[in-house]
C-alpha cells in the first residue's frame, strides 16, 4: 500500500484541493503556483506509472487509484478554467474530454466485468491526447502572454488538438470493445442502470 508509485498518486490527489485554493486566492502569483502544481501532478503521473513497472510495485490499488486521481485532476482544472472564462471556446473542449473519461472509464469498467479489459488498454493515441491535454491546460492556467508568446491562445489551440484526439481515441476503445459490447449472450445482466 505504501510503495513510492502508490505515495505519488496520493500526493497527486491531495494537490486537487490545494490546487483549487491557490487557484483562487486573490494574489498575482496564484497562476503561476497553480501551473506549477499542475506541472508536479503531470510528472507525477507519468511517473508512478513508471516506477511500478521498473521497481516491480504494481498493485490492484495503484491500478485503480491512478487513473482515477488523473482524471480527477484533470477534470478540476478543465472546470475551474472554464468557470474563469466561461466562454464557449473553452467549454466545448472541456466539455468533449470529461465526457470522454466518463465515457471511456465506464467502458473499461463494463469490459473489465465480462473479462476483455485488455481491449481497451490504453492506446499511443490516448497518451498523445494526455500529453497535449497537460500542456494546454498549463498554458491555459498561465493565461497571459509570457515574453509576448500568447500562452492563453496556444493553450486553446493545443485543448482542441486533445480533444480531437480525445474522441479519435474514444472511437478506437469503442470500435476495439464493439464486439463485445454488442454480443448479448456475453454482457451483464441489466446491471447499472441506476
Amino acid at each position: 500500500m505504501w510503495t513510492i508509485p502508490n505515495i505519488l498518486t496520493y500526493l497527486r490527489i491531495l494537490l486537487i484541493p490545494v490546487f483549487v485554493v491557490i487557484f483562487y486566492l486573490p494574489v498575482e502569483w496564484a497562476r503561476l503556483v497553480c501551473a506549477v502544481v499542475f506541472t508536479v501532478a503531470a510528472i507525477t503521473d507519468w511517473l508512478d506509472g513508471y516506477l511500478a513497472r521498473r521497481l516491480e510495485q504494481t498493485s490492484p490499488l495503484g491500478a485503480f487509484l491512478d487513473p482515477v486521481a488523473d482524471k480527477l485532476m484533470v477534470a478540476v482544472a478543465l472546470v475551474l478554467l472554464v468557470q474563469a472564462d466561461p466562454r464557449i471556446a473553452l467549454a466545448l473542449p472541456a466539455a468533449v474530454i470529461i465526457g470522454r473519461e466518463i465515457t471511456v472509464s465506464a467502458l473499461r469498467e463494463w469490459m473489465a466485468e465480462v473479462g476483455a479489459r485488455a481491449k481497451v488498454a490504453v492506446s499511443m493515441a490516448g497518451k498523445l491526447k494526455t500529453t497535449a491535454q497537460m500542456i494546454a491546460i498549463v498554458l491555459l492556467i498561465l493565461k497571459d502572454p509570457i515574453l509576448g508568446i500568447p500562452v492563453g491562445t496556444i493553450g486553446i489551440a493545443l485543448l482542441y488538438i486533445a480533444a480531437l484526439l480525445t474522441l479519435w481515441s474514444m472511437y478506437l476503445y469503442l470500435r476495439a470493445a464493439w464486439p463485445s459490447l454488442t454480443a448479448g449472450a456475453h454482457s451483464p445482466s441489466s446491471r447499472g442502470r441506476g
